[in-house]
């Protein structure tokens, strides 16, 4: 299996196997664009679940319970807050924690003390604390000025190493497809959205560039001499690269992915932990989406805005038409052009068979 695995990344690399992913970029365009808008969707109905933190208001933690009865906790603090849906939450397997709106003193007091009649624990095990809106708009504020600042930053650099704003542009295009699907399955999930949650939002654009980079630097170093030569498109030599990088991104993302669902796993369903499970399912999704993203996106897109150069028109033209002249002029019954063009580089000390040796004159002598 590894063997073969390993033969495949080579094919792929040296241009024996392709596969047309920048030709049939419409495809992908149309799979992005149905799930960008579903998540769209997603947000307005049901939308984000903001946790406590952004919406401020009271919480009890409840330790040391023999029975995690969500309804019994919601249905005691009710009778303190009857105008109240209190959202109950199972902490690991002893614990459970009740969120509620802003509570005065008396009233705080009083559904601590009935949490532990009913759960019968000691007052001293339940928990209780107040968290003001004013916290999570802040919050809300720096990540957003967070994430300003990096979509700037990577404008500017991607700008300047590549000398080529569409490599920039089409870069951005993939992080705002992997930031707005993130959000919308997180949305579709239900689960709070905390301060852990926005961390792991900011976390998978880093991913995602980082993806998107190094295919980029495949595609430039392809197609530096494109126009030096007339046998391949600019999109061709650019499909080149997404192959040559498919193995290294697949590989990266098992890798990455691995340990985050390790983690979401012991998060949500072993330890009940609300910091483990919302930073690693946001992780999860990120990595997964900018994996898509990075091969089926990114170098498209980029593709795409260059063809709208005149030189790149030109050369693909020029391309072209030589393949059709070649494939009219060729023999009777032999085949025309293929439909797909596998663009393999020859390099230094590749065999390339018996015709391309040099020819040995015949000797006069008898």
């Amino acid at each position: 299996m590894a063997v073969g695995f390993a033969q495949w990344g080579n094919d792929l690399y040296t241009g024996r196997r392709s596969y047309d992913i920048v030709g049939r970029r419409r495809v992908w365009y149309t799979i992005s664009a149905v799930i960008v808008l579903l998540s769209a969707i997603l947000l307005v109905k049901p939308g984000l679940n903001p946790g406590i933190e952004f919406r401020g208001g009271s919480q009890f933690v409840v330790s040391g319970v023999t029975t995690a009865d969500q309804s019994l906790a919601s249905d005691v603090v009710q009778e303190v807050a009857p105008e109240e849906v209190p959202r109950v939450t199972t902490v690991g397997g002893s614990a459970l924690r009740i969120q509620t709106i802003a509570l005065d003193e008396v009233r705080l007091a009083e559904a601590q003390q009935n949490l532990a009649e009913a759960f019968d624990v000691p007052v001293e095990n339940v928990a209780s604390s107040f968290v003001g809106p004013s916290w999570g708009k802040d919050v809300t504020q720096k990540a957003v000025n967070g994430l300003l600042v990096f979509l700037l930053l990577v404008t500017v650099v991607m700008t300047v190493y590549f000398r080529n704003w569409r490599m920039a542009a089409a870069a951005l295009i993939a992080l705002f497809h992997d930031l707005i699907i993130t959000v919308g399955i997180y949305a579709a999930v239900g689960w709070e959205v905390t301060p852990a949650t926005v961390i792991g939002f900011l976390t998978i654009l880093g991913y995602s560039i980082y993806d998107t980079v190094v295919v980029f630097d495949k595609v430039r170093e392809n197609t530096a001499d494109v126009l030096d030569q007339t046998r391949y498109t600019y999109a061709e030599k650019a499909n080149l690269a997404v192959n040559q990088t498919l193995v290294r991104s697949i590989n990266t993302s098992v890798v990455a992915l691995l340990p985050v669902s390790a983690i979401l796993f012991i998060g949500a369903f072993l330890l009940g932990a609300g910091t483990l499970r919302d930073i690693a399912l946001a992780l999860f999704i990120g990595m997964a989406v900018g994996t898509f993203s990075s091969i089926f996106l990114a170098t498209p897109a980029e593709v795409t805005l260059r063809q709208r150069e005149p030189k790149i028109i030109a050369h693909t033209a020029k391309v072209l038409a030589a393949r059709t002249a070649a494939a009219e002029g060729a023999p009777e019954g032999a085949p025309g052009a293929p439909a797909v063009i596998h663009v393999g580089q020859l390099r230094p000390g590749a065999h390339q068979g018996t015709a391309a040796q040099p020819k040995r004159r015949k000797s006069g002598k008898k």
